[in-house]
């Protein structure tokens, strides 16, 4: 066991189990209750464990209580298909069928009537499409399958740590 002072939120792995499985929408692999890209998910501290739960109630757990909500990083997603975009911009690019899709109206019109921009704005938009740089104009993420590819950019902060480069 653990002291009895302590709060379930600070025994990480192995005394924790994340349940999430059961919270996951099917259609977007993303938990039911994202938003602000932060979904809570219930966990069960393993049985036998002593500590407060998230009401502050000092408790013996059995495995099956939840001892507190565990924050995760999500997506927002609003129905954006990755792999209906993407074919759009392929097979429909020079129509503006892409931008349409993903709700800019003004540059889907512009494509139709310049023919993709003679092509090259075709091309250049399959490419933007195809890396995620260019999403849904409502700032979503995109709907990818669960072992599809996804992008994550990499940035730097103030809070990112900076390791000085040693020579030898």
């Amino acid at each position: 066991g653990t002291r009895p002072d302590e709060a379930c939120a600070t025994l990480l792995p192995p005394n924790t189990e994340a349940v999430t499985d059961k919270y996951c929408n099917n259609s977007t692999q993303e938990p039911m209750n994202c938003t602000n890209h932060t979904a809570y998910v219930q966990c069960l501290p393993a049985p036998n464990i002593t500590c407060r739960d998230h009401l502050g109630i000092e408790k013996v757990f059995t495995g099956h209580e939840v001892g507190f909500y565990k924050p995760i990083e999500c997506r927002n997603v609003n129905g954006y298909s990755y792999k209906v975009a993407v074919a759009l911009s392929l097979f429909l690019g020079w129509l503006g069928a892409d931008r349409f899709y993903l709700g800019y109206p003004a540059l889907g019109l512009l494509k139709f009537c310049t023919v993709g921009f003679c092509g090259i704005g075709s091309l250049i938009d399959f490419i933007l499409i195809s890396m995620q740089i260019v999403g849904p104009s409502d700032g979503s993420s995109y709907i990818i399958d669960y072992y599809g590819a996804r992008l994550t950019r990499l940035t730097i902060t103030n809070a990112t740590f900076r390791k000085m480069q040693t020579y030898p």
